[in-house]
């Protein structure tokens, strides 16, 4: 059973979470620079069997795109093309920042790592993922 990789994709930075070989857990993986995130997909999924992708669709809640969805639209298109074999699956992503500093507070990070964007990042993927893992 290959992983399952969660994305959350933004025009500066992107969160990368991914499953076990079990697919029973969510972790996050890495925050990458926008720029080097397919190189970084390319080695990942080299060296680990990858199932499927998951990635953070931005929408409103009226369900209209927001300032951030074609960006999200150009990626998957992208990601489509340079993994054909591996299904990128469309995932709401609502709330799911806000719902990060949530859980790293939680977690009892100190507030000056809270503040690191990347570290939001990393943990916002996970979330899709897990919401992801809790549909199936």
């Amino acid at each position: 059973m290959g992983r399952i990789l969660a994305i959350d994709y933004g025009a500066k930075r992107v969160g990368l979470a991914v499953t076990d070989t079990l697919q029973m857990s969510a972790n996050g993986l890495d925050t990458i620079v926008e720029n080097k995130t397919i190189d970084f997909l390319k080695k990942y999924i080299a060296e680990n069997e990858v199932e499927k992708i998951i990635i953070g669709f931005p929408a409103n809640l009226d369900g209209t795109d927001t300032h951030a969805t074609q960006l999200v639209r150009n990626f998957i298109v992208h990601l489509q093309k340079t993994f054909p074999g591996i299904p990128v699956i469309k995932r709401d992503e609502a709330y799911t920042s806000k719902m990060a500093v949530r859980a790293l507070i939680d977690s009892g990070m100190k507030k000056m790592e809270r503040r690191k964007k990347e570290n939001i990042d990393k943990m916002s993927a996970v979330l899709i993922l897990q919401e992801y893992l809790q549909s199936l």
